[in-house]
């Protein structure tokens, strides 16, 4: 930028320059890629709960939009809602707390295959008892086998 004067000689105006009005969005689009990343790796660590052995079994997969409730019985015999220790006299006061006595709620039922059958029955009992009525047992699925076996006894690949 130049002004004419009087005598005829240019001269540079001292004028600063207008702010940048620009974003420079590489610096943003790398720390959110950073982020992305960083929830990538640890989201599964979130989900991992009480560490229970799951008995085996060829049933379906329970389909359902909402994320279910889980109540775990170790191989000691101890509940767990989610990740909490609860004893058997305060479930259902809990459950009622965390789902909001909401009765369409899914609880899913995980049991230790070492433990009794009785309770696990007696836990499930107790959570139909307040109403519930979306509980379900949890198992492993059983790996396919790759032999059927013919009538006659022999096995066909």
């Amino acid at each position: 930028m130049a002004a004419f004067l009087n005598n005829g000689a240019y001269r540079r105006s001292r004028r600063r320059s207008p702010p940048m009005s620009e974003i420079n969005v590489t610096p943003f689009v790398d720390v959110m890629l950073v982020l992305l990343v960083i929830f990538m790796v640890t989201a599964p660590l979130l989900t991992v709960g009480v560490e229970i052995d799951l008995p085996k079994t060829k049933a379906s997969v329970i389909e359902g939009n909402d994320e279910p409730l889980p109540v775990s019985i170790d191989a000691g015999g101890n509940i767990f809602i989610q990740d909490t220790e609860v004893p058997l006299d305060n479930l259902v006061p809990r459950l009622n707390a965390i789902t909001e006595n909401n009765p369409e709620a899914r609880i899913f039922v995980r049991g230790d295959q070492a433990i009794n059958y009785g309770r696990v029955m007696d836990v499930m009992g107790r959570i139909n008892s307040a109403g519930y009525r979306k509980v379900a047992l949890v198992t492993r699925r059983a790996p396919e086998n790759k032999q059927k076996k013919k009538p006659g006894g022999t096995a066909q690949r």
